[in-house]
């Protein structure tokens, strides 16, 4: 089943920022369990995950290594004047694209 995960915040959950930061990259450590992840999705300030100085950086190069696609919307990379260390940018159709093939969607 084709699963796709839409990261629209460079955190996990609400709450503690911190808390956040380290959950989301222990998420992001075991997604590799998950054989049918196809893509990443990044908008709004999940952007920020792909940059350079980015907390979950190498976790999100070994699971593009592995094939999963990642790909931050680059409308809001130039909002949030980012430049990605990971992934290819794409437009609002190619995420929108991604969400239609997925057979299941994740949002975090």
């Amino acid at each position: 089943m084709k699963t796709v995960i839409v990261l629209s915040r460079d955190q996990m959950g609400e709450g503690d920022a911190d808390l956040g930061a380290r959950i989301l990259k222990t998420f992001l450590q075991k997604t590799g369990v998950l054989q049918e992840l196809e893509a990443l999705l990044f908008y709004n300030a999940g952007v920020k995950l792909v940059g350079p100085d980015s907390p979950v950086r190498a976790e999100l190069m070994l699971l593009e290594e592995n094939g999963v696609d990642l790909v931050p919307c680059g409308t809001c990379l130039q909002h949030y004047e980012v430049t990605p260390a990971v992934g290819k940018v794409g437009s609002m159709d190619e995420i929108l694209g991604e969400i239609e093939r997925a057979e299941k969607v994740l949002t975090l």
